[in-house]
């Protein structure tokens, strides 16, 4: 589910900003000194320029601490994420930064597929889609993009490298929250 947000995201989205910034050789520093920074978390680090995704990149498990982790996932969705060239310093000011904060994944029992879309809740629900080395994740923010459950399943199917109808026994799904936050104003510099 995706929860309120407070007032995190003022220290997180500068990080993110400033990690990038480095990353392109433009100097830029913030505040890293807030005592929950230090603490574990999960992240995604999900980038867009005019409303289209430019990268996105994150951690599903709290193996680090949280600022280590938006730093990191920042800079790979900004440089590393496969699906996009790396970004370029001229692109920064023109590009928003938003950051997905999850919550430990819950697993989901269900006996079939249909089963398994009732108990999606849209809107809500970030999911993670495993099966036998294949595995997808679509946080709570995709059903803007895709409400049905069953279009959601097979998108997720989909980007997990099968066959958007496929189905098989030893299927594990999980499901998250994620509190967000994302820039208002694109900062230039």
């Amino acid at each position: 589910m995706t929860l309120v947000a407070d007032h995190r995201g003022d220290i997180l989205l500068p990080i993110a900003r400033a990690a990038i910034s480095r990353a392109l050789h433009l100097p830029r520093t913030t505040d890293e000194s807030a005592p929950w920074l230090a603490e574990n978390g999960a992240c995604f680090v999900t980038l867009t320029q005019h409303e289209k995704l430019r990268g996105c990149i994150g951690s599903l498990v709290a193996h680090r601490a949280l600022l280590d982790d938006v730093k990191s996932n920042a800079v790979s969705a900004a440089l590393r994420d496969p699906r996009f060239m790396p970004l370029t310093a001229a692109e920064l000011e023109i590009t928003r930064i938003e950051i997905s904060l999850l919550t430990a994944a819950q697993p989901m029992v269900f006996s079939s597929e249909k089963d398994a879309l009732v108990q999606l809740r849209p809107l809500v629900d970030g999911v993670i889609f495993e099966f036998d080395g294949y595995r997808s994740t679509f946080l709570p923010q995709v059903w803007e993009q895709l409400p049905d459950p069953k279009q959601f399943m097979a998108h997720l199917k989909h980007k997990a490298g099968l066959n958007p109808d496929f189905w098989a026994d030893g299927i594990k799904l999980s499901r998250y929250a994620v509190m967000n936050w994302q820039e208002r104003e694109l900062s230039n510099g």
